[in-house]
């Protein structure tokens, strides 16, 4: 809220130079960021009283986009990465599947390890934990179980990341 949009009976207001000008009325503060040609800008409106500054308002939307945009480089962004993988997998095929899924967990993603069943392959299910297991098993050098072999639906779902 900047100006008129401040309705607070009282406000502690800030000076430009960061120095507290104390407990005052919101008229009387706006008067003082009109002399000082600058705006009144609600920074703290939870405290008692709200808290308002007297700044250039221009230039304080600049610094909290610089601050924001800051902020935002510095933030890693997790993939999560899916290998599917069958019951009636040969061991061939899981060894390839299993460096694809060291290659997304060396980068920095997740990885979830999906174990699909159909049409016979259902009445088999609980025996086929084995695949899952030999698959963590295979990258246990470089990755964790998140979250251990759960079964939802027609699949068995683990997720691995990178070992901390």
């Amino acid at each position: 809220m900047i100006n008129e949009q401040i309705r607070d009976r009282e406000i502690r207001v800030i000076g430009e130079d960061g120095e507290q000008l104390g407990v005052m009325s919101a008229r009387d503060a706006m008067k003082l960021a009109q002399e000082a040609d600058l705006d009144l800008v609600k920074i703290a409106p939870a405290a008692k009283p709200p808290v308002c500054k007297i700044i250039d308002y221009g230039k304080y939307r600049y610094e909290m986009a610089r601050k924001e945009k800051e902020a935002r480089k510095k933030q890693k962004v997790i993939d999560v990465k899916e290998v599917r993988l069958s019951p009636n997998i040969e061991e061939n095929d899981l060894n390839t599947k299993a460096s694809a899924a060291r290659k997304f967990i060396v980068k920095g993603d997740k990885v979830k390890v999906t174990l699909r069943f159909r049409g016979r392959e259902m009445a088999h299910m609980q025996t086929s934990k084995h695949i899952l297991d030999d698959f963590a098993e295979k990258l246990s050098d470089v990755a964790a179980i998140e979250k251990e072999p759960k079964l939802e639906g027609r699949s068995m779902i683990m997720f691995l990341a990178k070992k901390k």
